[in-house]
């Protein structure tokens, strides 16, 4: 009997491994799959201008990386007695105007040139909802807290979402000819929104992805939002606030997505990996004792002899923490 909606997920075409450098961006939802990938030793940028919700947003911090747009005086402003920006999560917002462009900058420039490298874009997005000042219509990515009447909200049409986005694509396959992109939908509702409204957003969404997956041969779709909502689909696996997925869910979309977008080299090297960075969080009862030491040589010995069969994998936090035993 079965107890679940069966989902058939075929395997990307060019799947990730590796030594993939892996850039993240977009909602909340990135973040799950981008600490993950930072855990398992991927070579990851995540966010470089923190979370990101709408199609709007994404692709215009896209095409800043690109350029790569520096940010001046002008970018910032003065509010809640801190400098922000409306292009950039609050992360990045400072007492010191200075300090806050310096941060926005840097941010930049590192995401400019891993960009210029990168393997692999994996884009996820939260809302078809943007808002715009309400004084000029300049698109926001943050609110900031600021009163609402200062800004005017918009639910961007299929057509506004794959314009942004296939605009975008354009410049980043010129800029980077051998980028692959791989989109997500993020399963987090959106419940201030309203159900109702919040389902129309999410149904934009994948109606325009869907459409540029087709487009694009370089282009592939992992089905977080499926796997939640349709394969999963009980509030048992979500968080007190029945909005965000709960540690079950996550895993659960974690582990299709290793199966799903990962070579078999690297599902093979990740389970290596997993084993190493589990014996780093292992926190002794008696540190002082024999086998404690028995257990940290014998660590330290497995995370150098991986990271000398496989170069790219930096595994010196776990090395370091391994070697901090005199017996050693």
């Amino acid at each position: 009997m079965e107890f679940q909606v069966p989902i058939s997920l075929s395997p990307l075409p060019v799947p990730i491994k590796y030594g993939d450098k892996i850039i993240l961006t977009g909602s909340c939802f990135t973040e799950h799959i981008g600490n993950a990938l930072t855990e398992w030793k991927f070579d990851i940028l995540q966010n470089p201008n923190g979370i990101l919700f709408d199609p709007a947003s994404v692709a215009s911090s896209l095409i800043g990386y690109i350029q790569p747009k520096r940010f001046e005086t002008a970018d910032v402003f003065y509010q809640n007695e801190l400098w922000q920006s409306w292009q950039h999560h609050g992360i990045f917002s400072h007492v010191d105007q200075s300090a806050c462009l310096a941060g926005i900058n840097a941010s930049q420039q590192r995401a400019h040139a891993f960009l210029k490298q990168a393997d692999w874009l994996i884009i996820t997005l939260g809302s078809a909802f943007s808002y715009r000042l309400a004084e000029s219509g300049t698109p926001v990515a943050n609110c900031h807290r600021a009163p609402a009447q200062l800004f005017q909200k918009h639910l961007m049409t299929i057509e506004e979402i794959h314009t942004a986005l296939d605009s975008c694509l354009y410049q980043l396959f010129y800029f980077n000819p051998g980028l692959k992109v791989l989109f997500t939908i993020s399963p987090v509702r959106h419940i201030r929104d309203g159900v109702i409204d919040n389902n129309r957003s999410k149904a934009r969404l994948i109606e325009a992805v869907h459409h540029l997956v087709n487009k694009f041969d370089r282009i592939g779709y992992f089905p977080a939002y499926e796997l939640v909502i349709d394969v999963l689909r009980d509030y048992r696996f979500y968080d007190v606030d029945m909005v965000h997925p709960n540690y079950p869910a996550t895993q659960f979309v974690l582990e299709k997505f290793v199966r799903q977008c990962l070579d078999a080299g690297a599902q093979g090297l990740l389970e290596e990996v997993k084993k190493i960075v589990i014996a780093r969080r292992h926190k002794p009862f008696q540190p002082t004792t024999q086998a404690h030491r028995r257990f940290l040589q014998e660590q330290h010995a497995k995370a150098v002899a991986l990271a000398q069969r496989y170069p790219f994998l930096d595994l010196s936090e776990e090395i370091n923490y391994f070697s901090n035993n005199p017996d050693l």
